[in-house]
């Protein structure tokens, strides 16, 4: 929907801005054979890969497809383990999509900008591109080349040569970055008529379906929000003796120093039974324990 489109195009706007702001502070190619190629690869690749993991880590149904994975892959019949095995691909595919929107902007941008494929790959120009001085040893024209990033670091006579080597490995890497935007707004559109094609709903239909999908999901935060609170408000109540917020309040409990040790420490999730689990230790305290003990009249008048 719209939402998903308005969360793309901010998330390549971060990313492109982000990606200038990274260059601009940290990379500065070593323009020494062997460590060019190792240099400008990390730029590119570490940062892309660490965009698709937070990508992952980021989306909801990421999660839902790895704590679900029980009730996906239970017993069932052929048919309906196949029919699993689809819904869990194509929501796969839903989280890779936009995942790889950060790490695929992250590429394009560096490849057109050119300045990491040209620190990469400046070693590995073609002899015959190399005309300044042809008789140096290969080592020798290697340590030449990769020296080329670096304008300082060449000699006045290789100027020409420099600038037409840097020009070369800047058309390669720009054709690289527009052939990437390429294949993606390719492969984006052709998965998007596929899925519309194959899909079971018509185009008002659909549109519905996304509608309600959403407000549900809106709805069920809103009521989980409330439920968890009032929930919680009620073990509150039982071990201080009243309504957080409430007025008019009578008498408070005055707690036991054994019930603050058994809610205070570290707190795991605790299985009661088949069907509940305790969240948290005022949670199991509440549960277990009657709430007698002290109490404390409050004086109404100030």
């Amino acid at each position: 929907g719209k939402e998903v489109i308005i969360a793309n195009a901010i998330i390549a706007i971060l990313t492109i801005g982000g990606q200038q702001l990274f260059s601009f502070f940290t990379f500065s190619c070593p323009c020494h054979v062997g460590q060019n190629l190792i240099y400008g690869l990390a730029f590119l690749g570490v940062p892309a890969l660490i965009l698709l993991i937070v990508g992952y880590a980021l989306n909801n149904q990421t999660w839902r497809l790895v704590m679900g994975k029980r009730s996906h892959f239970g017993k069932g019949t052929s048919s309906n383990w196949l029919l699993k095995c689809k819904l869990v691909c194509f929501v796969l595919c839903s989280i890779t999509g936009r995942a790889l929107v950060a790490p695929v902007t992250w590429l394009a941008v560096t490849l057109i900008n050119g300045s990491y494929y040209i620190c990469a790959m400046s070693t590995y120009v073609p002899v015959y591109y190399y005309e300044a001085a042809p008789n140096v040893s290969a080592s020798e024209r290697s340590r030449i080349l990769a020296t080329f990033p670096c304008s300082q670091l060449v000699p006045a006579e290789l100027a020409r040569a420099r600038d037409e080597v840097i020009l070369l490995l800047r058309y390669q890497s720009q054709v690289a970055g527009w052939l990437l935007i390429a294949v993606v707004v390719i492969t984006v559109f052709l998965s998007y008529c596929l899925a519309s094609c194959f899909s079971p709903l018509s185009f008002l239909h659909f549109r519905y379906w996304s509608s309600y999908v959403h407000n549900e999901q809106e709805l069920f935060d809103e009521a989980t929000d409330q439920h968890s609170r009032l929930y919680a408000m009620q073990n509150v109540r039982k071990f201080f003796g009243f309504v957080p917020g409430s007025e008019n309040v009578k008498e408070i409990r005055i707690p036991a120093l054994k019930e603050w040790q058994a809610i205070s420490g570290l707190a795991f999730l605790k299985r009661v039974d088949k069907e509940h689990y305790d969240y948290s230790l005022l949670h199991d305290w509440a549960l277990k324990e009657r709430a007698s003990g002290k109490y404390l009249r409050i004086d109404e008048d100030p």
